[in-house]
């Protein structure tokens, strides 16, 4: 059932719509791409998914932040304000790179061995394709489009609180970013001396 949340006019919202997905797995990667970059919720149509073993993948437990609500159409997803953007190898879809992401989106993609229907494409606000050779599975699909839109917000910068907070606990590594400068003071110095001395000779 779709659920009302009041949110201020500058938050962005994005929704992950799967269509008829079969793969726990699959469904699993696309919560934790919901996760990791800040989806709203993730929705899903078809009844492949609820008689496989649900969450299989979904190590990180998105599911406990994230809601997975299952409609009978996707369409019916879609908020007030979202733009319907597909995702799939449709025949003169936009080529991911040229993407301009909006605010507010509903992604819907295709299932693993299918895709997604005419009467749904017709309504879309722009539809999508990621240029690979072959095609990729589902929740690698999501997860690629999911950093596009990141990387084309331009809301990242250096963060190590946010390093620290989304790495693996048995990760301390840190980048010795004097110990690089220094090195490379040395190699600049070498490279010096070796002209001098080719110089000379």
């Amino acid at each position: 059932m779709p659920e009302n949340k009041t949110e201020s006019p500058t938050t962005s919202r994005t929704i992950i719509a799967l269509t008829n997905p079969k793969s726990s797995s699959n469904v699993g990667g696309a919560m934790r791409a919901a996760g990791c970059y800040d989806a709203q919720k993730v929705v899903y149509s078809g009844d492949r998914f609820n008689r496989a073993v649900r969450l299989a993948a979904d190590t990180q437990k998105v599911h406990e932040i994230v809601p997975l609500v299952h409609y009978e159409e996707l369409l019916d997803a879609l908020e007030p304000g979202m733009k319907l953007i597909c995702v799939d190898l449709i025949e003169g879809a936009i080529p991911l790179p040229n993407f301009v992401h909006p605010k507010n989106a509903m992604y819907l993609f295709g299932p693993e061995d299918g895709t997604i229907k005419q009467k749904v494409i017709n309504k879309a606000d722009a539809v999508v394709y990621v240029p690979t050779i072959g095609c990729m599975n589902l929740a690698a699909s999501v997860n690629v489009v999911m950093y596009d839109k990141l990387a084309k917000s331009q809301q990242h910068q250096l963060d190590n609180e946010l390093i620290k907070k989304s790495r693996d606990r048995n990760n301390k590594i840190k980048v010795k970013a004097l110990k690089y400068e220094k090195n490379r003071i040395k190699e600049e110095k070498r490279v010096i001396r070796q002209a001098a001395l080719e110089k000379e000779s």
